[in-house]
Formats: structure tokens, C-alpha cells, sequence
């Protein structure tokens, strides 16, 4: 259970912390539906207080506290709707997990077969193959298990910035301003700052200045945000072509793809998400624990080894190398252990093979064998056993 634990985190999490915003947002909702009705029927109950009371005005404001009220069940049922969505997606993702398990040997197949897929699907998504994921997520049929519509908001804020638009950026910072708040975003200051930048950039400084009055934070006693603003209102006494540091820093057009980088660092942490794929994690975990110094030393890999393969082997070379408490010989030849049942043997030329693998050449070969590294041929006699202490 340890592997369900450490993989499956974000696949309840995400639905989670989905329908806590959900619950949230219904509230506010209903809170101010509420309060519209109550608003309503104390303007009909102050006119039946007034003398003499008027049947029109006393109709009018029936007619007001049942619009309320009927527009307060609506939105609650459109919200009870969203809601129970995504229960059921939870308790979808719940009873999947649950699967594993199941004690038959078929089950658990399949089940890893699908944890997979889910694992190439997002990893898809993170790398921007948004149709491959989409395709595979549907063929394998694990639509209700992997957070497309997540990664699909997301890619429209991301594109949007790399066109230099702001507005759903500063949409979804407004919907989840209070998750930002509690983690101390500044995403929020950083887009209003880029719009400021864009402005000086065209050259229109008087609403630059303007904007900057509106939006930007006042001064305040600890100094928040105040270095950056000095620094973003001495831009406007720049050209945008500057070579002075830092002001041609910040008419840099990288600026966008920073933003891009920290609102998907952001949006990662407010669904509990890790910055790298399950995918990679696991794969990087696999290639460290067998990862040697031997993997990247010519005449030394092994066809057996999956780090010695040319791709793994550079997704491998940042990793650390295999904690080996008790090593091991093994056969390069059959790839069996060499121990006192296959004990290693030593050619003229010094390489070591397993007794097992040369008497097995030897008996093909009328006594001889060939060094698989060398093609050099010996005598089978003229292998010596090797003691290791």
C-alpha cells in the first residue's frame, strides 16, 4: 500500500479540493440570494405597516419576494447539481483505488494497467500534448479518473498570457483569491505589474500612471511590494530599448513566459499537485535504484540493464547511483548471479564471466570460448576462479 499512498495522493485531492471551491462558491451564492430575500419580504412587510396600505404597491411587493425566492431555489439547485457532480467523481476515483485491492491476479493487472495510462495522461497534459491525452484517456476509458478539464482551464490562462492577455489570468486570481491569500500569491501583483510595463512599452505614460493609482497596493509599513513598485514608477523615465539594469530587466519580453511558469507553479499548489508527474517521479525513483557507475562506462553496459539503454541512460545521468548495502556479481554473459553455484571465472584478458555461461560455450565450441567483449578465443582450462574477499 505504501506505492497507492505516495501515487494516488493527487488523484483523491484534486476532486476534493474541486468541490471544496464548489461548496464555497455555493455559499457565497445562496448567502446573497438570501439576502435579497429577506430584503424583500422586510419591503413588504414595512408597506403592510404604512396607512393606508395600497393593493398595487402590496402585489408589487409579493411579486418581488416570490422572484427572489424562485431565483434562490434555482441557483441552490444549479448548486446541489455541481455539488453531487463531483461527489460522484469522487466516489468514482474512491472505488477505483478501492480495486487494487481485489485479490485476484487478473484484477490487479488490469488495475496497473490503467494506473499507466493515467500516469502517461497526465504527464501528457503537464507536457502540453493535450489531444494525445484526450485520446488515450478516452480509448483507455479513464475520462473519469484523470483531471483533463483541470489542465484544459489552465492551458487557456497559459495561452492567453503568451498572447499578452491578462484578463483570465486575473479572472481565475479573482475566483481563487482567497486559496492565494492564505499562501501569499503575488501572481495577482506580478500580471498588474506586466499590464503597467505593456502600457509604458506603447508609450502611453499618463495611463500607465493612471493604472498604477488603481491597482497597485498603497505603501505600506512593512514594505511589501513597495521595492517593486519605485522601481516599476522609474520606468517611465526609460525608453523601452534601455540598457540600464534593472529597467531593461523588466521590458523584457521573458517577463510573459515567467508569468506563464508561476501561475502553473501556483495553480499545481492550490490542487495539491507535485510539479512533476507521476510518470517522471516513478521512472526516476526506478533508474536510481539501478543506477551504477558501470551504466556509463564504455565496455561495461549491459543489454540487461535499463540504464545502460541510450534513452534511459540520459534521462538517468542527474540521478544518484544505487545504495548497495550487499552487492552482487553478476554474469555479464547470462545475466545470472555468480555465487558458489556459478562461481566467477577470469579469461586471459581479464574479464569475468560465470563458470556456468563458459562451461556452457565450452560444450558448443569443442573446449573453447569467446570473449564476448574482445572476440578473443581460449581454452576453457585457461579460465582461472576468481576469489572475492
Amino acid at each position: 500500500m505504501a506505492d497507492i499512498k505516495a501515487l494516488e495522493y493527487s488523484t483523491l485531492k484534486v476532486p476534493y479540493e474541486i468541490l471544496n471551491k464548489k461548496f464555497r462558491a455555493a455559499q457565497k451564492v445562496i448567502d446573497r440570494e438570501v439576502s435579497l430575500v429577506v430584503n424583500a419580504s422586510n419591503d413588504l412587510t414595512n408597506g403592510l405597516g404604512s396607512v393606508p396600505v395600497k393593493v398595487g404597491e402590496i402585489t408589487g411587493f409579493l411579486d418581488g419576494v416570490v422572484q427572489k425566492l424562485q431565483s434562490l431555489k434555482r441557483k441552490s439547485e444549479e448548486c446541489l447539481s455541481q455539488e453531487e457532480a463531483c461527489l460522484r467523481h469522487c466516489r468514482a476515483r474512491l472505488d477505483h483505488i478501492k480495486e487494487h485491492a481485489n485479490g485476484r491476479k487478473s484484477a490487479e493487472l488490469v488495475w496497473k494497467k490503467k494506473r499507466l495510462d493515467r500516469m502517461l495522461v497526465d504527464h501528457c497534459l503537464r507536457s502540453g500534448y493535450y489531444e494525445t491525452a484526450i485520446k488515450l484517456a478516452k480509448d483507455s476509458q479513464i475520462e473519469e479518473f484523470v483531471d483533463i478539464e483541470l489542465f484544459l482551464i489552465s492551458r487557456k490562462v497559459e495561452e492567453s498570457l503568451l498572447r499578452r492577455e491578462i484578463g483570465p489570468c486575473l479572472a481565475w486570481c479573482y475566483e481563487n483569491k482567497s486559496k492565494l491569500r492564505k499562501f501569499k500569491s503575488n501572481l495577482e501583483f506580478n500580471v498588474r505589474m506586466q499590464e503597467f510595463i505593456e502600457l509604458v512599452r506603447r508609450g502611453d505614460k499618463m495611463e500607465a500612471v493612471r493604472y498604477a493609482r488603481k491597482h497597485f497596493p498603497p505603501a505600506n509599513v512593512d514594505g511589501t511590494m513597495t521595492k517593486e513598485i519605485q522601481r516599476a514608477m522609474a520606468l517611465l523615465a526609460f525608453k523601452p530599448g534601455t540598457s540600464c539594469s534593472p529597467y531593461r530587466e523588466l521590458f523584457d519580453l521573458e517577463r510573459w513566459a515567467q508569468l506563464v511558469m508561476q501561475f502553473r507553479r501556483e495553480n499545481f499548489q492550490l490542487h495539491q499537485l507535485n510539479d512533476q508527474s507521476a510518470l517522471a517521479v516513478t521512472l526516476q525513483a526506478g533508474l536510481s535504484a539501478l543506477k551504477t557507475p558501470h551504466c556509463y562506462q564504455e565496455g561495461h553496459k549491459s543489454s540487461e540493464c535499463p540504464v545502460c539503454s541510450h534513452p534511459l541512460n540520459i534521462l538517468g545521468r542527474p540521478l544518484p547511483y544505487a545504495h548497495c548495502a550487499q552487492s552482487r556479481l553478476v554474469c555479464p554473459m547470462s545475466g545470472h548471479i555468480m555465487n558458489e553455484n556459478n562461481p566467477p571465472m577470469v579469461l586471459p584478458n581479464g574479464y569475468v564471466y560465470g563458470e556456468n555461461a563458459l562451461r556452457g560455450m565450452a560444450n558448443e565450441n569443442d573446449g573453447r570460448v569467446t570473449c564476448p567483449k574482445t572476440k578473443e578465443t581460449f581454452r576453457v582450462e585457461q579460465a582461472d576462479k576468481v576469489y572475492v574477499m
